[in-house]
């Protein structure tokens, strides 16, 4: 039996090669940026007021002094979206600006509104008083102070966020290279699996499929539904892989008949292929029948996930997952540290996968308790947890108050601190 850390290596070396596209930036929300990608300009375009008020050349203001007072005589009023292009600026004159408003030259410092004294009235505004030094560069944004042109956006192998496109769009970044969508091919099996609301008690509602199609909606790959194989359609499955092996999909995954029963007929199927890389079998719990397989000479490959709902749900998010991370460039995921509430005990050579749940104390320590319901089959601790715990290989017992591993649900909008 292949060991996890074993199987990991094994996924890592077994990319297969994704395409680039390129999008309107609009559209790249949640994409897997393929370059990094720059600014082409600066940002703010040029100097210009962060406040509203009465922009003016502050070599005037050297000599001004309680004792000596100045009018300066307001010229025009400058508003954001305006040209500042002013000719024949004299001495002692000022612009007044609105927030946003570029700052034309000689100004350069920005008085703000309140602290301005008109002349000769409030209600008559022709002159501003000044009675003091005043240091330059008061209140202004500055060309390129927030991005320089080939300053750095987003980098190869980040998702683009919100917070990206708001960046593009103000840096008039139109188009944007990103990696093209897995496109995953979606089998579920077995004669015991229905889609019909009312069941007779052997038979079971198709779930796998559609919390993996779930998944999809918020992670990067594009789900494809092959529908439903029966206990005796091997000979189907295998025509069905031959077709996809000429087709756009990237991945191929089943859910179920990937053990050792009379029906597992997965195993025997991919093994009649050329491959590249092959495991069965993984020192996991759950999920220990995981199939892996590399095609030869084909940019595809294979999971063949076990059919128990929490086993299928835990290889996609420790094998899947992180093999989709990987073959778009994405960073490799870390985990974060917990301490354990309680005592739990395993097997020494299996690596465990828990349904847990993390809380913050009120000193802000972060606690992990595993809960009851481990089975395979027991979905009711799954809607309770809201993060995996990892127990590694190699110990069996873990005691209270030890650190581990811990991994969030992927794209989890649950709140892991409560």
């Amino acid at each position: 039996m292949t060991g996890y850390l074993q199987a990991k290596k094994i996924l890592e070396n077994s990319k297969i090669n994704i395409k680039i596209q390129t999008l309107s930036t609009e559209k790249s929300l949640n994409r897997v940026s393929a370059i990094n990608v720059y600014s082409n300009v600066n940002y703010p375009a040029a100097n210009n007021t962060s406040f509203d008020g009465y922009a003016i050349n502050s070599k005037d203001t050297i000599f001004l002094n309680q004792k000596k007072i100045k009018l300066f005589k307001i010229i025009k009023t400058i508003a954001a979206g305006d040209n500042p292009k002013i000719s024949n600026i004299k001495k002692f004159q000022t612009v007044e600006v609105m927030t946003g408003a570029l700052i034309p030259k000689p100004f350069d410092t920005v008085i703000p509104i309140e602290q301005i004294k008109f002349y000769p009235s409030n209600k008559v505004k022709k002159y501003i008083l000044i009675d003091k030094k005043i240091s330059k560069n008061n209140h202004i944004r500055f060309k390129g102070s927030d991005f320089k042109k080939k300053e750095l956006i987003i980098s190869k192998g980040e998702i683009v966020q919100p917070q990206h496109i708001l960046a593009f769009k103000s840096l008039g970044i139109k188009k944007i290279k990103v990696m093209s969508k897995p496109n995953i091919l979606f089998f579920s099996t077995g004669n015991e699996i229905s889609e019909k609301n009312k069941i007779n008690d052997w038979q079971i509602r198709n779930s796998n499929s559609y919390y993996i199609k779930s998944l999809s909606k918020n992670f990067l790959f594009n789900f494809i539904d092959g529908g439903l194989l029966k206990d005796k359609d091997n000979l189907l499955f295998e025509k069905k892989l031959n077709k996809s092996l000429n087709s756009k999909i990237d991945i191929i995954i089943t859910s179920g008949a990937v053990s050792a029963g009379k029906f597992d007929f997965v195993p025997s199927i991919i093994k009649k292929f050329k491959l590249t890389s092959f495991f069965k079998g993984v020192s996991i719990r759950p999920g220990k029948p995981i199939l892996f397989a590399k095609f030869k000479n084909k940019q595809k490959c294979f999971f063949g996930l076990p059919g128990n709902p929490i086993s299928s749900a835990a290889c996609f998010r420790f094998f899947v997952y992180p093999y989709v991370c990987n073959i778009l460039g994405l960073q490799k995921e870390k985990p974060f540290k917990a301490i354990l509430k309680k005592d739990f005990e395993k097997k020494k050579k299996f690596t465990r996968f828990l349904k847990a749940k993390l809380i913050s104390t009120k000193n802000g320590t972060l606690e992990v308790e595993i809960l009851t319901g481990q089975e395979s089959f027991k979905i009711k601790s799954f809607i309770k947890s809201n993060v995996w715990a990892l127990l590694k290989s190699g110990k069996s017992f873990f005691k209270k108050g030890q650190i581990i591993e811990c991994f969030s649900p992927i794209f989890s909008n649950k709140n892991i601190f409560y």
